[in-house]
């Protein structure tokens, strides 16, 4: 082994990282910049052959992805610590989006839960799980924030607001890394840097135009937040940013991410997304590509092939300077070091340890409560929960749809080991359960709705199972209309025509257009796509062993015509007047109310909770003070339940232009029926911090409005000023 004790601080790492790289010559040291992918398991194109054995013995790859298990793993790291000249260990990385092998809700429907204890929770199970089958390192958490729902990797982030999914961003990273101190724990990887959710007309690996002023105010906070917990590592996106591809914008990660954050890890290509640069048209050639993402701060090439091939001669003739090498070379071997490889290449590959840890009880177990904290009541007009001794009619593509369930970037999860609505409603309510597929997810046959029909007619109460497959979602799965795929949505005015009550269990991996769906049902229970434990989460909902608490991440949009819509959109010289269906010469649609469907925050219960006292405890701040609110929140329903009460705020006036509200605060709160309970937030003058016209982020002096409740349509509960000091 390279280094024959532990590393125990940083100056240690610090001073012998910098022993190995003045050993290192220069071939060595761009090596450690290539990442490659085995063809077994792609994510993206291949690009080229996989690595030769001649290539790890000659120390020319730094990072493989896709190869997974502990015996795979050793076997590549015994290559390329014994065969290797310095003996330097690789970093193993795989996509671990929202589980390794025990899957939870994709990324979107986490959010829902708005529980960020139950969050860190699953990733660190991720981590637990995938580091014991060798991985070192994950393309995750993606915190993009997304206010398109038809592009398909909304499933992979935490929504529309900064405020949400910086939380999350941080729980996220906590979660996988901790303190890299144990052999649990992996890298974490934010992406995509910058601004990818914005990609116009919600269309995957598309163009972006975004203002710097909301660059910064909305697209960046999540970055910013991860790298303050600790995040080792970044992910450049594929867009363009205002007409320069994020893998060479400069100002994205030398300027921001280097200099006004600190950050002092490495920065990875997306697959391929060097040399894409050519068809971006801003590289005429892959060496041009090279140097632009070299000059720009990417220091690992994922599957591009291009830092191999060009930077050696580049360096050596001058075109590049080799201090930027050296900087690179040295936070990859920094992470590694982190990790303890140098100390033990082997610590991850562990095959007893790999045996044990997947699938553990305790790992489904939080899987499930994650599952029915991630579920949202959209509509109920009493056939939820369901009643002991009802027959049920159970229908739709989705009720034993195994693989579904995982959603996209299942990463090791089994659809065998999943469980789905079918299994777990038939276990709870033994001999009550008829079921029939009715149709297919997108297909157009219709033979299936006789046998769907006829069981509806014998049952008391039809549950039907509808949506999109995971197909449907995730990258490269845009979508321009989002209504139920195929003839589901005919399927389902058929249950609802029999007169029995129909309560629709929708899974999705983004906001769908429900105008025609809500009036076909009783009841809407959104259950995105919710992984492993699907069904014993959604059966505990329906029958109301659980009560629902998620609240929408992201806001439902009436139709595709109105998107994007989010909550904290800017105010209008001419806003339509609240209550009025049209006025000419406002802003307003001349066929759609300017509402959404449901707003972002929204969500049902089983119980009914009240605001009560809400107030603030000062009429006006200093700049160096706080204001304090308070409400108390009471159960009056006749269930224990769940609310998620959320503070927002409105600055009245700026010297540019605000939000009409942004979410400041949110806490989860358990009450039992009839508990009330006093919650408390406070606001300092930095938390009203915006960018201004110059970049700078800063307070501002003036009045401002605070909204208290359960979702972003909050009633107003005070007001107070900040003086300027």
């Amino acid at each position: 082994m390279l280094f024959a004790a532990p590393p125990v601080t940083n100056s240690q790492i610090e001073a012998k990282v910098s022993a190995l790289l003045g050993r290192m010559t220069l071939e060595e040291k761009v090596g450690q910049l290539v990442q490659y992918s085995s063809s077994e398991e792609l994510t993206g194109p291949l690009l080229g052959k996989n690595p030769t054995l001649a290539e790890l013995k000659a120390g020319r790859v730094g990072s493989l992805l896709n190869v997974v298990g502990a015996k795979a793993t050793r076997n590549l790291q015994e290559i390329a610590v014994k065969e290797s000249r310095l003996g330097v260990p690789l970093l193993f990385g795989l996509d671990v989006i929202h589980g390794f092998r025990t899957i939870f809700p994709i990324n979107l429907g986490q959010a829902a839960s708005w529980d960020l204890v139950a969050i860190e929770g699953s990733e660190r199970i991720a981590a637990t799980e995938a580091s014991a089958a060798g991985i070192h390192w994950t393309f995750a958490p993606m915190v993009d924030i997304a206010r398109d729902p038809r592009w398909g990797r909304i499933a992979e982030g935490a929504g529309e607001d900064p405020f949400l999914g910086s939380a999350i961003a941080k729980a996220r990273v906590r979660g996988f890394q901790g303190n890299l101190d144990q052999p649990s724990n992996i890298l974490a990887c934010v992406k995509h840097f910058a601004a990818y959710g914005a990609a116009q007309a919600g269309r995957d690996y598309w163009t972006t135009e975004v203002p710097e002023i909301t660059l910064r105010d909305v697209y960046l906070p999540p970055f910013k937040a991860a790298v303050d917990a600790g995040a080792v590592t970044l992910m450049s996106a594929f867009n363009d940013l205002n007409g320069i591809p994020c893998t060479a914008n400069g100002f994205l990660m030398d300027q921001i991410l280097r200099k006004e954050w600190g950050f002092k890890g490495f920065v990875v290509s997306d697959w391929g997304s060097i040399i894409e640069m050519v068809s971006h048209g801003n590289a005429a050639d892959d060496r041009e590509a090279a140097i632009l993402s070299y000059r720009a701060g990417v220091d690992m090439d994922m599957e591009g092939r291009a830092y191999l091939k060009y930077l050696p001669d580049l360096i050596r003739k001058g075109v590049l300077k080799p201090e930027r090498l050296d900087e690179a070379v040295k936070a990859i071997l920094t992470a590694k070091a982190r990790l303890g490889l140098f100390e033990d290449p082997y610590r991850y590959c562990d095959e007893a340890r790999e045996k044990q840890a997947q699938l553990r009880p305790e790992h489904l177990d939080a899987a499930r409560n994650l599952a029915t904290k991630s579920c949202v009541l959209l509509k109920n007009e009493g056939a939820l929960p369901l009643r002991a001794g009802q027959r049920i009619a159970l229908v739709g593509p989705l009720s034993d749809a195994r693989h579904d369930m995982l959603g996209s970037w299942e990463a090791r999860g089994l659809p065998a080991e999943t469980r789905t609505l079918k299994a777990a409603l038939e276990q709870v309510a033994p001999g009550k359960v008829q079921f029939a597929e009715g149709c297919s997810i997108e297909g157009r046959q219709r033979d299936g709705f006789t046998k769907a029909l006829e069981i509806a007619q014998e049952a008391d109460v039809i549950v039907a199972a509808l949506g999109e497959s995971r197909e449907h979602s995730g990258e490269g799965h845009t979508r321009s209309s989002l209504g139920l795929p195929g003839i589901q949505q005919e399927l389902l005015e058929a249950l609802h025509r029999t007169g029995k009550p129909v309560v629709l269990v929708l899974f999705s991996g983004r906001p769908l257009v429900l105008e025609n769906v809500l009036p076909a049902c009783e009841a809407l229970l959104l259950g995105w796509l919710p992984g492993t434990m699907a069904g014993p989460a959604l059966a505990d909902l329906l029958t109301g062993v659980a009560n629902p608490s998620g609240k929408l991440p992201v806001t439902f949009p009436r139709n595709v015509g109105q998107i994007p819509i989010f909550y904290a959109h800017k105010p209008s010289g001419r806003p339509q007047p609240e209550g009025v269906v049209r006025e000419q010469y406002k802003s307003n649609y001349l066929d759609v109310a300017n509402t959404p469907m449901f707003p972002f925050g929204f969500g049902l219960s089983y119980t009914r909770f009240a605001y009560k006292n809400a107030g603030l405890d000062a009429p006006e701040i200093s700049m160096g003070g706080r204001v304090g609110i308070s409400v108390s929140l009471v159960n009056q329903g006749d269930r224990d339940g769940e609310e998620v009460v959320q503070l927002y705020v409105r600055d009245r006036v700026g010297s540019v232009t605000r939000p009409v509200r942004e979410l400041k605060g949110f806490q989860k709160v358990f009450l039992r029926k009839g508990e009330a309970k006093t919650l408390r937030f406070e606001l300092s003058a930095a938390d009203l911090a915006f960018s201004h016209a110059d970049m700078s982020f800063k307070p501002e002096a003036g009045s401002f409005d605070v909204f208290l409740g359960g979702d972003s349509r909050a009633p107003k509960v005070g007001e107070f000023i900040l003086r300027a000091n």
